[in-house]
């Protein structure tokens, strides 16, 4: 199988970041490794975006983001965030959207890590999938996306975007554009049903 080609590839790592940062706090090479990042500015959102993370994190402590993380995602109950596509779509955590989603995470192949606590319909996992899906070259990917993360990530991340530690909130601007970028890019992709040879 020949490698991914540069956009792709790079469109996993986005979303393999998007997902590690959403599980949890960066520790201290995490949080120096983005924080030395070069942003080419290439005058889009997305770019601006990243230079906004890039400073936020340089500004920022491994120990003052985990206490941030823990109130912003996580809560004694539940955070001041709640990214699950259950709450985002029906009001309700563990609803219909989890359903649906276990539904077609089996018809892929996928099986829920025995280590995770998270329902499956966690952000973070979803990026997760996507990530895996853009990797394994899947013809699904575009109509995963949009099934199970279009109707909701993006108003999600932006909720993020909206909280008072400023890497957090640059964390969710920045996924938002980038969900918001994939949902145009997908969306037609999503509607070209595969071609059916049916034997007469």
């Amino acid at each position: 199988m020949n490698e991914l080609n540069e956009r792709d590839a790079l469109r996993a790592d986005v979303y393999r970041l998007l997902a590690r940062l959403l599980r949890e706090a960066p520790d201290a090479s995490l949080l120096e490794w983005l924080a030395g990042l070069e942003v080419e500015q290439d005058g889009t959102l997305l770019a601006e975006r990243w230079a906004s993370l890039v400073a936020a994190a340089g500004a920022a402590t491994a120990e003052a983001l985990q206490r941030a993380h823990f109130r912003h995602l996580v809560g004694v109950v539940q955070g001041e965030i709640t990214p699950y596509a259950s709450w985002y779509r029906n009001g309700e955590l563990m609803d219909a959207a989890l359903v649906a989603l276990r539904r077609d995470l089996k018809a892929l192949g996928f099986q829920r890590a025995e280590h995770s606590r998270d329902p499956e319909d966690h952000l973070a996992a979803l990026c997760e999938v996507m990530a895996m899906l853009i990797e394994a070259r899947a013809r699904d990917e575009a109509r995963f996306f949009m099934t199970h993360l279009a109707p909701w990530a993006a108003d999600c991340l932006a909720d993020l975007g909206r909280v008072d530690t400023p890497f957090h909130a640059q964390l969710g601007r920045l996924g938002q554009a980038f969900i918001e970028e994939e949902s145009r890019r997908l969306e037609a992709e999503s509607r070209e049903d595969p071609v059916r040879i049916v034997e007469p």
